[in-house]
């Protein structure tokens, strides 16, 4: 199994959040993790990239894997959460870097951009969400938030007994640790993000021109193909990968790892910075 780095800490605010370095030197990818996941869902690909000479960064947004698990709906947001990557590269005194995320994570890296256009050299995104995936999402996400409000007690026992399994393979602990999460900080991060903004507007959208890879997979409806070409399409600087299922980069990682190497490698052979829109 590959190395897993302990997980550092900042605070912003009132809050500390956790990250992991795999690597070192100048070309910096951050990459942030789908929704109730954490950092450890690349546990195989941030040391292969590091492998290569990048150095890669794995953060848990609030609320997630070991950054705090704040219960109040209002620490959670998609505009917050690109605001906390920002926070990460002032706190590593990391001036630019590639950006990327999966599901949630790319969402969020879309909130950095905008924020911050001039601090991302490049984008990463992994099975957005926009539009046409809202309904399937709502459709899952609102009633597992009502589940969990009215099964606390009992889910707080079956995370208790989960967290006493063994951790073993990452791809079996990734769905493991959805069962181990405190209900109480799952409910906190489903309705904060429901109940706001599920990515920056299309105008905003359209404004980014940074080199952007858009990885899409069929067959599913919370991140429809559909919105991966949307993506691609209103990026000006996008190009569009299909996967052949959510699968593959979780269990035949090669073809999609080499190229995301080879699109990191022409974003820093770039010679000048994006400028801000």
């Amino acid at each position: 199994m590959p190395h897993l780095p302990m997980p550092a800490t900042f605070t912003r605010g009132n809050r500390r959040m956790a990250y992991r370095d795999y690597g070192d030197g100048p070309r910096v990818l951050v990459l942030t993790h789908g929704l109730l996941m954490d950092s450890r869902m690349y546990t195989e690909l941030a040391p292969a990239l590091a492998a290569q000479g990048h150095r890669v960064i794995t953060v848990d947004m609030l609320g997630h894997g070991a950054s705090d698990h704040p219960h109040d709906m209002t620490a959670h947001s998609m505009s917050q959460y690109g605001e906390d990557i920002i926070a990460l590269l002032d706190h590593l005194k990391i001036p630019q870097a590639v950006i990327g995320g999966t599901s949630l994570g790319a969402n969020v890296s879309l909130e950095a951009a905008v924020l911050a256009p001039q601090r991302v050299r490049a984008l990463v995104l992994e099975m957005p969400v926009l539009e046409n995936g809202i309904s399937a999402a709502a459709a899952m996400f609102v009633p597992l938030a009502l589940a969990l409000r009215t099964t606390q007690p009992v889910m707080r026992a079956v995370a208790a007994l989960t967290r006493r399994i063994p951790r073993s393979h990452w791809l079996a602990d990734l769905l493991i640790d959805f069962v181990r999460r405190d209900p109480a900080s799952s409910l906190a991060v489903l309705d904060g993000l429901t109940f706001g903004r599920i990515a920056p507007p299309g105008s905003a959208r359209r404004q980014l021109q940074h080199p952007t890879l858009v990885i899409g997979h069929p067959s599913d409806p919370i991140h429809p193909f559909s919105d991966a070409d949307t993506t691609a399409r209103e990026l000006v600087g996008a190009r569009l990968m299909q996967a052949s299922s959510i699968y593959e980069w979780r269990v035949r990682p090669s073809r999609l790892t080499s190229a995301l190497t080879e699109f990191l490698d022409e974003a820093w052979a770039t010679p000048h910075a994006v400028a801000a829109s």
